[in-house]
Parts: structure tokens; C-alpha cells; sequence
């Protein structure tokens, strides 16, 4: 990822939070047989400290062995809000269009757990998904539940990843002038052209906090509360354990199951 001073993002408590609140990333392993790209939800390990990355997660067999988990270092990217920045929003100098984002790059060698540590990540998983939903449906919430849960959790390996470096970075017009920022502002969160996006607005007004009794386009609280993604933005509705979480390759949470 090219480095850019004014984009990085060194801050860990930073990270953490796009971690929490995307929920989803892409491994990535350059394995004997070559390059290898999976898709799974991940949450961050409780048990690690406020000033390390590590999260926990699972994949669908036999993904552990086309990926060699635990033979090398692998790569996860964790995308936030990104979109297309027009230049028609810019002032009518010279100018060109980009691409604002949020993205982390985290580095490690994960750590295979065992079938009772994989059983209970996938309850932790299942949870933090739907937590955010009315009337949560939990994976242990009753007796069958969890005895299916048991059963298909065979399908699974979960595993630790602890980052042993990172890259992020901003990008959100932290070059541009605060009259262009908040022109852009503007057209992610209220314009009416196909590039509308609601919740880039409120990753760069993190980014661009505007002057105290100034609310601005998205308001106090922001268009996505001050959690930044909000429950209007959670990921997917977790598939819980339904059919698209039955055995086989995408697993209980697996790439069809969230």
C-alpha cells in the first residue's frame, strides 16, 4: 500500500474500531501452490491488549489447507467506507476525480485453536452480529441450537491472528480545503447523484469535525451515529446458522453464510 504521510493511520485504538465495526475482511496467503484469497467475518480477541491487533475467526474446510494456516505469515485486509469523489464537486479549477477509503493491512501468523476454542469463537461471532438485531437469535440460545451448532462446527477451523505489523490509512480529503471538504461532505451524505454515500460522509466528518455549535449536513450525531457505521450499517444480516451456514466449504459463518 503506498504510504502517504497525510492518509497514514498509526493509530491502533483507530484500527481497532474499523476491525469492529466492518466485521468482514479478505485473507489473503502466498501459499506452495501460490496466491490464495478467502472472505470471512471477524471480531477482535477480547483477551488481547488495548495497543495490539488480534482478532479471531474461522474458515470453512478445506480452506486451512489451501491457505497452509500456520505454515507462514498471511495477509488480512480490512476494507471500511470507500467511494468515487467527483470533481464536479470541486471548485472549477483544474482538477481530477479519486477515490476516498479507509483500509487496514494487518500482518501475522495465525494461531490454530481447538475444537472446543473454534465452538466457542463461532458463538462469539453469531453474537456480535446480532446484538445489533431486535431480537438477537443466538447460536446456544436453545438446546437444539446449540447441539446443531456443535455438529457443523466440524466443518470449521478457527484460528487467532495476532498482527505483527500493520499499514493503514485515511484517505478522506485530508489534502483538500476545508470549503471542498465540506462540498464533499455534502454530496456523499444529502446529494442526489448515483455516488451518494452516507457513510463515507461520516468517516471523513471524523476526520473534518466541524466547529463546536456548527451541525453541519449530518447533524450532530452524524448521518450514522457516533459509532460511525451504526446499526443501519451492520454487516449482512450474520446468516446466523441458517442453510447457507450448513456444512461443507463456506461453514457456519463462512463467505455464503454471512
Amino acid at each position: 500500500m503506498r504510504d502517504t504521510a497525510e492518509f497514514r493511520l498509526d493509530d491502533v485504538a483507530e484500527v481497532r474500531r474499523l476491525i469492529r465495526e466492518v466485521g468482514f475482511g479478505t485473507f489473503v496467503s502466498n501459499t506452495s501452490k501460490g496466491l490464495v484469497a478467502s472472505h470471512y467475518p471477524i471480531v477482535l480477541d477480547p483477551a488481547a491488549a488495548p495497543d495490539e491487533l488480534a482478532i479471531l475467526t474461522h474458515v470453512g474446510r478445506p480452506d486451512e489447507r489451501l491457505h497452509e494456516l500456520g505454515q507462514h505469515e498471511i495477509l488480512l485486509i480490512v476494507m471500511g467506507p470507500h467511494g468515487y469523489i467527483s470533481p464536479v464537486w470541486y471548485p472549477s479549477d483544474p482538477s481530477v476525480p479519486t477515490w476516498n477509503f479507509v483500509v487496514a493491512h494487518l500482518h501475522g501468523v495465525p494461531e490454530i485453536l481447538s475444537a472446543a476454542e473454534n465452538l466457542a469463537v463461532l458463538g462469539d461471532l453469531v453474537d456480535h452480529f446480532e446484538d445489533r438485531m431486535p431480537e438477537p437469535r443466538r447460536m446456544n440460545g436453545t438446546l437444539e441450537n446449540a447441539e446443531y451448532a456443535a455438529r457443523i462446527s466440524a466443518g470449521t477451523v478457527g484460528f487467532r491472528l495476532t498482527a505483527t505489523r500493520f499499514e493503514a490509512k485515511s484517505k478522506l480529503s485530508q489534502n483538500k480545503s476545508p470549503e471542498t471538504v465540506e462540498r464533499v461532505i455534502h454530496e456523499l451524505a444529502a446529494g442526489e447523484t448515483f455516488y451518494r454515500h452516507p457513510a463515507l460522509a461520516a468517516e471523513m466528518r471524523r476526520v473534518h469535525p466541524l466547529p463546536p455549535g456548527e451541525a453541519g449536513v449530518l447533524g450532530e450525531a452524524g448521518v450514522l451515529g457516533e459509532a460511525g457505521l451504526g446499526e443501519a450499517g451492520a454487516p449482512g444480516n450474520a446468516g446466523v446458522l441458517g442453510e447457507a451456514g450448513a456444512p461443507g466449504n463456506a461453514g457456519v459463518l463462512g463467505e455464503a453464510g454471512v
